[in-house]
């Protein structure tokens, strides 16, 4: 099921699968800012990565001496999503445990998906609550892919990344499969401005830790039209968009967690980025898209 939020500057869309944004568009000259989700390029237009973020290591993770398998990002973003607030300007869904949940991930929990229209933002709310009585162990992620270029006629070539804060940081490269390597990566994110080209893809996603930057802007070098993510305490990033270049969108991903290390076997509590959570308490995160 697809839903409309609206105000005088925005029109958004949200369907109940996934809990997925498709859409944000102007009101004023009808700019469209997220992708469409052609499968010619990618089904998707921003999945919510849950219960883990990226791929594991041959597919399997390990919970107190039990091996479970889960296909990459997890399942909220293949999964019908229950309605549970509907207004104006904000929606809000829920996933809750099921037995098929418990198959594949050891914990009862529920998942509140939020969009929260404001003016020229939209606030997206993740609300994790634990309803098992022993901890729980999760990862949650953005993957929302915005129409690269925004304006038609201009190229991938002509756009760019902006970060508001200068970094200094090199990527975390990843392997064929999908796992991250622990060697340094050579895309070395210098300063506030990222000239963005096709090649840069070629290995996969860009993705970095420890960014000090918590907005990051696609920008044009030929139209004023802009989008900005706005992510405030999110240890990792990522930037993709298809290795095979062409793609008309890129995505920006702020992150809770990221993929496996290559060759990971240890427990699923242990990786780098899994969270925790008591049995009982809750856990909110929320990002900005702020169009303009």
């Amino acid at each position: 099921m697809l839903y409309s939020l609206e105000n005088d500057r925005l029109c958004v869309q949200v369907r109940s699968y996934g809990a997925e944004l498709r859409s944000i568009k102007e009101r004023a000259d009808e700019t469209e800012y997220i992708w469409d989700g052609n499968p010619q390029w990618w089904k998707y237009s921003s999945p919510v990565l849950f219960p883990i973020v990226g791929k594991l290591q041959d597919g399997k993770y390990r919970v107190d001496g039990q091996e479970y398998e889960l296909p990459g990002h997890g399942f909220g973003r293949i999964s019908e999503y229950e309605l549970v607030k509907r207004e104006a300007d904000y929606i809000e869904f829920a996933l809750k445990w099921s037995e098929d949940t418990l198959k594949v991930y050891p914990w009862k929990f529920q998942l509140n998906v939020a969009y929260a229209l404001k003016d020229n933002e939209v606030e997206v709310i993740w609300k994790v609550q634990n309803l098992d009585d022993q901890e729980m162990v999760y990862s949650i992620g953005a993957h929302t892919a915005f129409r690269c270029p925004l304006v038609p006629g201009e190229e991938f070539g002509d756009c760019y990344l902006t970060f508001n804060q200068a970094e200094d940081n090199v990527n975390m490269p990843l392997n064929s499969k999908g796992q991250f390597l622990k060697t340094p990566g050579t895309a070395h994110l210098q300063g506030q401005q990222l000239e963005l080209d096709y090649e840069m893809f070629a290995g996969d996603a860009l993705a970095y830790k420890g960014l000090k930057s918590d907005v990051v802007t696609i920008c044009s070098h030929k139209s004023e039209k802009k989008v900005s993510m706005v992510a405030k305490d999110f240890p990792f990033w990522g930037f993709w968009t298809p290795a095979q270049g062409g793609a008309p969108f890129l995505c920006l991903e702020p992150w809770q967690g990221h993929a496996d290390y290559e060759g990971y076997t240890g427990n699923f509590k242990d990786r780098e980025g899994s969270l925790t959570l008591a049995a009982g308490e809750e856990q909110s995160f929320h990002y900005t898209i702020k169009i303009g």
